[in-house]
């Protein structure tokens, strides 16, 4: 028997991922996304895909948004608005500008709907194996009713309180990640320029102290080459430093190892590596090596 109806609104990378655990973990899931294809994909996983986010909205009561821009979040949010019934809790998933967050939060709620901050942590390859962890922030109840739901896409999820904590959280783990990434591309290239093999280099220094989450998850596609594979793509990302960025220039916070991670992401996205994996600052840094591998 089915556990309910779940709405999700974009279907690329994180969406399809979250759409397809939700069908395997016993929902009906209506969704939608403006590319047809990604449409295909919710019906042969097992979902139902209509025209638009407003045939999700008069169809579903608990509903997760999952788009990558700013335009996009508020024309899904206006048709939101406009189609779904009072009483009705919307999941916001993603990495966005607080205050454009709470410019649709406003809209919703005076159509008694309900919005909630609910970033996530993890890569796409990660949402497909539901090892995914909510931040989710906003009114309490409703995170509760939609506990459920988030079990069914999720590993684990974090109650963080007022709305919009959950995006601050965000830009946390992202900094993080960004250094991260960059770390794990440096740590292998060493490696590999002294003579060791780089899936040696992943299986044993993820498994030490040297170890961290990106160097597990981006390792591999280091190791194999295998960005063109994204689960997060690097033009997707600069959005995401931006962001990291402003809120760092808000907080007064000094942040030397993020500016110097910068230029690396800005050099993969403007030398082929747009929509590759951001895994691809691993081929950056090979461009930037001094002398051929071996040499004194």
């Amino acid at each position: 028997m089915s556990k309910g109806t779940v709405g999700v609104i974009g279907l690329g990378i994180m969406g399809s991922a979250m759409a397809s655990n939700l069908v395997k973990a016993g929902f009906e899931v209506i969704g939608t996304d403006i590319l047809p294809e990604a449409c295909a994909a919710l019906k042969k996983v097992g979902g139902k895909p209509v025209a638009n986010a407003g045939e999700v909205g008069k169809a579903c009561r608990h509903i997760i948004i999952s788009v990558a821009s700013i335009p996009a979040l508020h024309q899904v949010c206006a048709e939101l608005a406009a189609s779904c019934a009072k009483g009705t809790i919307v999941m916001e998933t993603g990495t966005m500008p607080l205050a454009d967050k709470q410019k649709v939060r406003a809209l919703l709620a005076e159509k008694g709907v309900i919005l909630l901050d609910c970033t996530l942590s993890g890569t796409g390859a990660q949402a497909k194996v539901k090892d995914l962890a909510v931040y989710a922030s906003g009114e309490t109840d409703a995170i509760k009713q939609l506990a459920p739901v988030i079990d069914g896409f999720a590993r684990i999820c974090y109650d963080l309180g007022e709305f919009g904590n959950g995006t601050k959280m965000k830009f946390v783990a992202n900094l993080l990640v960004a250094i991260h990434n960059v770390a794990a591309a440096e740590a292998i290239l060493l490696g590999v320029r002294s003579g060791l093999d780089a899936d040696q280099i992943v299986n044993v220094v993820a498994d030490g102290a040297g170890g961290s989450r990106m160097f597990q998850v981006r390792g591999p596609l280091m190791a194999h080459r295998t960005w063109n594979e994204p689960t997060m793509k690097n033009s997707v990302w600069q959005k995401d430093m931006k962001l990291i960025g402003e809120a760092l220039q808000v907080a007064g916070c000094p942040a030397p190892l993020f500016s110097a991670c910068i230029p690396i992401y800005i050099a993969a996205t403007a030398s082929g590596h747009a929509e590759h994996d951001t895994a691809a600052v691993y081929e950056i840094l090979e461009r930037m090596a001094l002398k051929p591998a071996g040499k004194k």
